[in-house]
């Protein structure tokens, strides 16, 4: 089965795009949101607007897919 990149469901704490992210490349959800709070601050906030982006771009886990 092809992985496919979504919003966690499970593993969220604002809109589930970390903790999707986390689950598509196998990593740490904690570690993800610390390091993605230092990059935020690092790119002017840019990365900011991508996670805002993201929101409304990935679909929620089980949206869409047949199970």
């Amino acid at each position: 089965m092809k992985k496919k990149l979504v919003r966690s469901r499970t593993n969220r704490k604002l809109a589930g795009i970390l903790g999707g992210i986390s689950q598509y490349f196998g990593i740490n959800a904690a570690l993800l949101r610390i390091l993605f709070a230092i990059a935020v601050v690092f790119t002017s906030f840019t990365l900011g607007l991508v996670y805002v982006l993201l929101i409304f771009i990935l679909p929620n886990e089980g949206d869409g897919m047949i199970r």
